[in-house]
């Protein structure tokens, strides 16, 4: 006798395969988050040296040079870049308007983007990871 496999409600039979390249991410965000993802990722590479490479880290879009700078992804009410805890607890006081939580900082997609502190984040980032 064959055993069936019972089906679990809510579960899906597949999952889809996690991105490969950060194309590929913000292929699968819907908008207005690829919008959102697209200026803090235009933010974050006019500051990262041209030699970084963007890859996926942890399932989401990441720069890398010789290690790990920052990470950045989208959520359905926001938009998050992960520069690590230190870099937030550097940029606290500009950051008071903000939600952060470890090294993640949230910007919601119905505020404007503060690409000039995001800016001035992944350049203290960039200056740690070389020190």
């Amino acid at each position: 006798m064959k055993s069936q496999k019972r089906k679990v409600p809510g579960r899906k039979a597949k999952r889809e395969a996690a991105p490969q390249t950060p194309e590929e991410y913000l292929a699968r965000v819907p908008e207005p988050a690829r919008s959102r993802m697209k200026q803090l990722r235009a933010a974050i590479r006019s500051v990262v040296p041209g030699d970084a490479t963007e890859v996926i880290s942890y399932g989401i879009p990441a720069f890398r040079r010789k290690k790990l700078l920052v990470w950045y992804a989208a959520f359905s009410n926001h938009c998050s870049l992960f520069p690590t805890r230190s870099i937030l607890e550097m940029f606290a006081p500009e950051l008071k308007d903000f939600s952060t939580s470890k090294g993640t900082v949230h910007f919601p997609h119905d505020k404007r983007l503060p690409a000039q502190l995001i800016k001035k984040m992944v350049k203290a980032r960039v200056e740690q990871a070389n020190g």
